[in-house]
């Protein structure tokens, strides 16, 4: 394949990455579907809590394992598994609603669309890091912004389709629930399936007509293999980092709707049901927006300035407003400060994988930072139950500022790995 038809078809992988990120991103409007799981059946907070929970734990397993069957086995039969288990896991996540039954609500969305979220996830960014040495944090942002955007649409349009499906629109039903879970189950198998088919490893040694390696960073000659990487306290300073970011923003994520809810019905002192859903519904939408441009943007940035500042900044930025939130009232001011915070939530998610790659090589990127993702499977456990936990109300926001004040630690200490010869 010419030069010309190379550069074409990693642009082809990348248009790919983005449709199948915003399907998988979806999994990040679950709070818009729990107030009518409890209303409907009568489950807990933490019961309802807890499908998302074992959800983004699973994602974070499935992304470990997939990406080394990436390397094994190459990004289209990993990308293509896991558009047939998300899908399929949606689907039976619309049956379990329809029933009733939680734990197949655990198998469905938790399960088997986490591992497919998982397997999908990984391994677009696996792949575009090779295809895009020039450009790696950029394209890595491009890629998981759609992740985010994949938020931003079902946060908009799941209300309103739970509410057209329901016997009742003013009081959203299981059988809205359940049939909207239908309807995006079977878009997700299909889009995920087919982008899935564009992915291709590049040639050994390709590289873009006139690029460089910095000495900043690794080369794909000197990377380091998972083991080498395990070895190293920088490996582990990255998943503490990553885990750190991801559980302060995966916690206000999945309570973003009801929190807002709360300041919307202060304001206007309303207890409407379906008013205050799509009012949740909304800011959920628009800071999903600032989840996927933050990811853009921060990535953006750090092939500028570097991703240790990056990460530096977002840490000393979130921390300080998380202590700021709780004296919020403001419906304008808490969406602001939403959208910043989803904004570094996101940017985290994006720098890392460049982070990783410049520290290790690209050689050995897909199990290097396929493991990293553990961190975010650990997160999506610890940063719900900060924000679930009765025992934390009132003072989970405070703690999420405590983890962002760790991660700017090991930010600001934070060295490149040098490769030392074993014996």
């Amino acid at each position: 394949m010419s030069r010309e038809n190379l550069e074409l078809k990693r642009w082809w992988i990348a248009a790919g990455a983005i449709v199948m990120q915003m399907c998988l991103g979806s999994v990040y409007a679950w709070s818009v579907f729990k107030k009518p799981l409890m209303g409907s059946h009568g489950w807990s907070e933490f019961e309802t809590q807890l499908t998302f929970m074992i959800s983004i734990g699973m994602i974070g397993l499935a992304a470990a394992f997939g990406g080394i069957l990436v390397d094994k086995k190459g990004p289209r039969f990993v990308a293509t598994l896991g558009g047939v288990l998300f899908g399929a896991g949606t689907l039976l996540a619309g049956y379990a609603s329809q029933i009733g039954n939680v734990y197949l609500m655990y198998l469905g969305f938790g399960v088997l669309a986490g591992l497919g979220n998982g397997f999908g996830y990984v391994t677009p960014i696996a792949t575009l890091i090779r295809w895009f040495p020039d450009k790696r944090g950029l394209v890595t942002g491009l890629a998981v912004m759609g992740f985010g955007a994949g938020a931003f649409f079902i946060g908009k349009l799941a209300p309103g389709m739970i509410g057209s499906f329901s016997v009742d629109a003013a009081a959203p039903d299981a059988q809205g629930v359940a049939m909207t879970f239908y309807v995006l189950g079977g878009i997700f198998l299909v889009l995920v399936t087919a982008s899935a088919q564009l992915y291709k490893n590049p040639p050994k040694g390709w590289l873009p007509e006139g690029f460089v390696q910095s000495t900043k960073t690794t080369s794909a000659a000197d990377s380091f293999d998972l083991g080498r990487s395990l070895r190293t306290p920088q490996w582990w300073m990255l998943w503490g980092m990553l885990f750190l970011n991801v559980s302060a923003g995966i916690g206000l994520l999945s309570q973003l709707s009801p929190m807002a809810q709360g300041v919307v019905a202060k304001r206007d002192g309303t207890t409407d049901v379906a008013l205050l859903a799509a009012a949740g519904g909304t800011i959920l939408a628009i800071a999903s927006i600032f989840n996927g441009l933050g990811r853009l943007f921060w990535a953006a940035v750090s092939d500028k300035i570097g991703r240790k500042a990056v990460f530096a900044i977002m840490f000393l930025t979130q921390g300080a407003l998380y202590v700021l939130l709780p004296e919020i009232a403001n419906v304008t001011v808490f969406t602001v400060i939403a959208c910043y915070l989803l904004a570094c939530y996101g940017g985290g998610f994006a720098t890392m994988p460049a982070f990783a790659a410049d520290s290790f090589g690209p050689g050995h990127i897909g199990r290097v930072y396929g493991t990293m993702l553990t961190a975010w499977g650990a997160a999506g456990v610890a940063g719900p139950m900060i924000f679930a936990l009765e025992a934390l109300k009132g003072k989970s926001l405070y703690v999420a500022a405590g983890l962002l004040g760790l991660g700017l630690l090991l930010a600001l200490v934070y060295r490149r790995p040098t490769m030392k010869k074993e014996a």
